[in-house]
């Protein structure tokens, strides 16, 4: 097939990306992924830990070249040396603790997803404009370059009037699922844990098509660990002229791919899509790929912070590429999908 030239992603390199001295509130396992990002591909610097067990905290700080350790998030969030905190812990917290660090004047990044409801992400949202900081979901697919690649596509309209958007993300947990999955307290199940990838993919690119922001239509199915926590879900969402058909689960592996359908073609995000991938677009007889990532798996972290460091050198208090308004409209959908599934966690009304 003749070939088909790609838009080049805008996507800045992160290492130009000027210095801010970062905390992180929760050191886990995906901190762990972060702190790397940060070491191996920027000018960030990790300054501090908070953790609530001061071993936990000495030995993440020991490997990751954080200068000092805080065994309390209120000590952390209060250390006039750090510019911006990277909120790590479960998302049943991340309301309480991203509250403490924009009370504190810090600039947040907070870990997908990013509060339990749209309720809590308000709140946030409230805090962070009466304090003037930036806070900032931490969906890091947001900021890698393939996804630049698609929105600029889009927003080119190489693929025509956008009709169908398809996103899935299932994970076969077995026997060996993390308790923290299972438990509502912890806002456990599989819908914010990775079914907000495929929710976010879905909305940016309502974004980039020009289609509506806030959903038309959602109509939810799924079925219930033992702990009446989400186990699987699937989930029809109208976007006016397009509807995307979106799916996951944590008790069957799907191949984490996207794809974009419109009235002249059509775009496919290869496997692992959340990750640093390549991107394949077909129109009529024409086909182009891109597949240029210099950052791979979990090093690709590092762009949204990198991005979070920009925005604060401009002058922002906002993402232009994953405004807090959207955020909030992604968890308003994560809402009416858990109310149709049936999954209530314990203080929600």
């Amino acid at each position: 097939m003749p070939d088909l030239t790609l838009p080049e992603p805008r996507t800045p390199d992160p290492a130009e990306a000027p210095p801010l001295r970062w905390g992180i509130l929760a050191p886990g396992h995906i901190a762990g992924h972060w702190a790397t990002a940060l070491r191996e591909h920027t000018r960030q610097r990790l300054v501090a830990i908070g953790s609530r067990s001061p071993e936990r905290a000495a030995a993440f700080a020991s490997a990751h070249g954080a200068e000092r350790v805080h065994t309390s998030y209120e000590a952390l969030v209060d250390d006039p040396a750090v510019d911006a905190v990277y909120v790590a812990s479960p998302h049943s917290h991340h309301r309480d603790h991203a509250l403490l660090a924009l009370r504190a004047g810090k600039h947040v990044l907070v870990e997908k997803a990013f509060t339990r409801n749209a309720a809590e992400a308000r709140e946030l949202v409230v805090a962070a404009r009466e304090a003037g900081v930036l806070l900032m979901e931490a969906m890091w697919t947001r900021y890698l370059p393939h996804t630049d690649v698609v929105r600029r596509v889009l927003e080119d309209g190489l693929v025509g009037q956008v009709h169908r958007i398809t996103a899935d993300y299932g994970v076969r947990a077995g026997p060996d699922v993390p308790p923290r999955l299972l438990d509502p307290a912890l806002a456990g199940g599989v819908l914010l844990d990775l079914g907000i990838y495929p929710l976010s993919f879905a909305s940016a690119v309502a974004r980039a098509a020009g289609l509506l922001l806030r959903p038309s239509s959602v109509q939810a199915a799924g079925s219930l660990t033992t702990t009446g926590v989400d186990a699987q879900v699937s989930a029809q969402i109208g976007y006016g002229v397009a509807q995307a058909q979106l799916f996951t689960s944590m008790l069957t592996a799907s191949g984490h791919t996207a794809q974009v359908y419109g009235s002249l073609g059509r775009i496919e995000v290869d496997e692992r899509c959340y990750v640093p991938a390549g991107v394949t677009v077909t129109v009529g007889d024409r086909t182009g790929t891109w597949d240029a990532n210099r950052v791979h798996g979990y090093g690709g972290l590092c762009f949204q912070a990198a991005a979070l460091a920009t925005y604060v050198a401009e002058g922002r208090t906002d993402s232009p590429l994953l405004p807090l308004d959207e955020t909030v409209t992604i968890l308003e959908t994560a809402d009416e999908i858990r109310r149709q599934v049936g999954v209530v966690y314990p203080g929600e009304a």
